[in-house]
């Protein structure tokens, strides 16, 4: 979000949103930065009143008992300090070695000064760490550089804010490397207008102070609720096996290797890690219990839900099991669809829209800050345990929403075709990996696809889906064998990532209405158990089959009524 809509953002009525009071004291031009704090904290849903100071009164704002800044009793004051201001200092100054030691003792004074008239949190911002090249290289060994010397004293402000407990530091060094020197900072502003930021920087800056302020307000985030195939590993475990997910140093395996560290570095902190994910529990749990290259494990996560429900509802079921707030949850999804459904249907939820490429997943959470907290103790450590400890005394009955309104919104169309020979392989490898929703688990090569494809004894479908975030592509496949009177399902297979949208009912139904178009009375189906597809045990009773008593299901093509969907052809 640039300036411009932050400034736009000063406008809009915030009276709905609860307010925070905040100062803002600097020794450079703070009246933009000032819009932009404001224009920040509406988008983060907080009323955000700012006394901006008239430029460089921090003697004067602070020493004076009457000054606006204790008249106005804010809750938090902002002190902005900037290197180009520090760089005139140090080139006057007489003692270059002490000059770090000498300004933050000048430092620690305002902030001795504010708590004895308020009670307040500070924000120090810190020092942008810009080499004049005077010393080149040398400057990080010669203690009288200006260099030197600005990195010791960002130092001395981190310790300082270690002994005074309600002084926070706003490490604007980490956001000038983030974003570029070039693009941070502009020269001619600064000398036209004593502005240290850029416009580009200003909403950088603005979001990550009002991102203390919302953890000073309480509002921080608690706990990871986490999908797992392709968000967690590379690859989907019910289909390829514990053997055949990408986890590990190896190529796309790194970078979830990657995601997972900083993961339990997370949790290490004291946010909770949950799981939900659309899977059996048992082949869900596989990776984390016996995969050697696995960085989390069972016991780091505090509540593990793996079963065929929507994940909205399972998300409100950790929610209240986990007993806190929806707006303390972040949900991470590789799945647009899983994503736009939980945003859609589960109030106050963050859910962080992932790249494509999981080499981003990392980079782009941490550029994020979802995290940001403003106490820590080593209590934090044990919280995983507390509340596994906690989750274990309770028993809770799960209840599910209906989400037929945001089905009927994604505007879903699906195509079935008989097989043609641009589609053999995708076809093949659909039978050879899917595991979970595959009815009868047969096998079958390319060629032997193109053989059953030139068979008149079969009528052959495949399906793809669509919707308005995407092309899921040919996701399911269907072999129907002649026989007298009925059609029999040789093969029913489909891709798990689509259950749960109509998908299985608009199957069905395509199955009887082309049982009918070839003058066939009833189709009928079979259901070979094996470790891993007992999600589909039941599917053709659901949908409409009656139970023969063999593994076996019919469905009379003349009483049967067809299942709800909101899938079009």
């Amino acid at each position: 979000m640039d300036f411009v809509q932050l400034k736009k953002n000063c406008k809009k009525d915030a009276s709905a949103f609860p307010g925070y009071r905040l100062a803002l004291l600097g020794d450079c031009a703070t009246q933009h930065l000032a819009m932009a704090l404001k224009g920040a904290a509406y988008e983060e849903g907080i009323a955000l009143s700012v006394f901006d100071a008239d430029y460089n009164q921090l003697d004067a704002q602070t020493l004076d008992p009457s000054s606006e800044l204790y008249e106005g009793k804010p809750q938090g004051v902002v002190l902005c300090l900037c290197t180009e201001k520090l760089y005139e200092a140090f080139t006057l100054s007489s003692d270059r070695a002490g000059f770090a030691d000498a300004t933050f003792r000048k430092i620690k004074g305002y902030w001795d000064r504010i708590n004895a008239h308020l009670s307040v949190s500070i924000l120090q911002f810190t020092f942008v760490e810009r080499d004049d090249r005077v010393f080149g290289n040398y400057a990080l060994k010669e203690e009288t550089s200006f260099y030197y010397q600005v990195k010791k004293l960002n130092l001395l402000i981190a310790e300082g804010t270690r002994l005074v407990k309600n002084v926070y530091p706003v490490d604007v060094d980490s956001l000038e490397r983030r974003l570029g020197r070039d693009k941070f900072s502009d020269p001619k502003l600064y000398a036209i207008a004593k502005m240290p930021f850029s416009l580009e920087a200003l909403p950088l800056v603005a979001f990550e102070t009002v991102g203390i302020v919302k953890a000073l307000m309480g509002r921080f985030k608690k706990c990871v609720v986490l999908d797992l195939d392709n968000t967690l590993w590379g690859g989907v475990i019910g289909d390829d096996g514990m053997e055949g997910i990408q986890i590990g140093e190896l190529g796309t395996g790194h970078a979830f290797t990657e995601l997972q560290r900083w993961l339990k570095e997370l949790k290490n902190r004291g946010i909770i890690l949950c799981v939900c994910s659309k899977n059996n529990e048992n082949t869900a749990k596989e990776p984390f219990e016996k995969h050697p290259e696995m960085i989390l494990r069972l016991d780091d996560i505090s509540l593990f839900v793996a079963n065929w429900h929507d994940k909205a509802s399972n998300i409100r079921y950790i929610q209240k099991t986990i007993n806190i707030g929806m707006d303390s949850i972040v949900f991470l999804d590789d799945n647009p669809f899983e994503r736009n459904l939980v945003k859609q249907t589960v109030e106050g939820i963050t859910v962080p829209d992932l790249p494509e490429d999981p080499a981003d997943y990392l980079p782009y959470l941490q550029s994020l800050n979802l995290f940001e907290t403003t106490s820590y103790s080593e209590n934090d450590r044990d919280r995983t345990k507390q509340y596994q400890a906690e989750i274990g005394r309770i028993l809770l009955e799960q209840s599910f929403e209906s989400f037929d309104d945001y089905l009927k919104g994604l505007d879903m169309v699906a195509e079935a075709k008989s097989f043609d020979p641009f589609h053999y392989p995708r076809i093949a490898q659909l039978t050879q990996r899917s595991n979970q929703f595959n009815l009868r688990t047969v096998r079958y090569t390319e060629a032997e696809i193109e053989k059953i494809a030139g068979d008149e004894r079969y009528l052959t479908l495949y399906f793809t889906l669509k919707d308005k975030f995407g092309d899921h592509g040919l996701i399911s496949v269907v072999i129907l064998e002649k026989r007298e009177r009925e059609l029999f399902v040789h093969e029913w297979l489909m891709s798990c990532r689509v259950l749960k949208r109509g998908m299985e009912e608009f199957i069905v139904n395509k199955m009887i209405e082309t049982a009918k178009e070839y003058g066939y009375a009833s189709v009928v189906g079979e259901y070979i158990k094996t470790p891993k597809n007992a999600m589909v045990e039941t599917i053709y009773a659901k949908l409409g089959f009656t139970d023969r008593g063999d593994h076996t299901f019919v469905a009379d093509c003349a009483t049967f009524q067809p299942n709800k969907t909101f899938i079009k052809e």
